[in-house]
């Protein structure tokens, strides 16, 4: 494991909790403001707001599986910490870096939403397309996942990606 300088852990820590503030106010707004009300429209034809109730996942699925979201996002979550921790100071791997927290940012932000609630509050909605309600978590999460890929297939080489060392020899 890498022995982190002061820097990387404070950033570990504090751009987590901005993220999470930031999806949790939003979601404490979408209560507020959305909830009860019909959708309603932000940018005619492109994007809504349309509060849900999110008790599964994306499109429906695992509905009413509360117990299974809560430890599948324990598990997600220490394994994005332990991935941080092993990942290398260097510039070339700060956008990695940046990745696994804004990964887990978003699980922690629905997380919460499970073990309070019972449930994550969606607010979010894409007008030009069949797509599920969503919430600021999910963008963080979604997002991601989609320029780590391009990172991993088009950024990284795989010598590099050695470094962290996922598993002992």
């Amino acid at each position: 494991m890498n022995k982190l300088s002061p820097k990387t852990i404070l950033r570990g820590i504090l751009l987590p909790l901005f993220l999470i503030v930031i999806d949790q106010v939003t979601k404490m707004l979408a209560v507020k403001y959305i909830k009860g009300k019909a959708a309603s429209d932000v940018i005619p034809g492109i994007l809504g707001f349309s509060y849900v109730e999110n008790r599964g996942m994306s499109f429906g699925l695992l509905q009413g599986q509360r117990v299974f979201f809560i430890i599948i996002t324990v598990l997600i979550c220490l394994f994005m910490a332990w991935l941080y921790l092993r990942i290398p100071e260097t510039k070339r791997f700060r956008s990695l870096s940046l990745c696994v927290l804004l990964i887990f940012s978003g699980a922690v932000g629905n997380f919460i939403d499970r073990v309070r609630q019972g449930y994550v509050v969606d607010f979010l909605e894409l007008r030009f397309m069949s797509f599920p309600v969503f919430n600021v978590a999910d963008c963080y999460i979604s997002w991601t996942a989609v320029i780590l890929a391009l990172l991993l297939l088009f950024y990284y080489k795989d010598e590099e990606l050695k470094e962290i060392r996922l598993w002992r020899r």
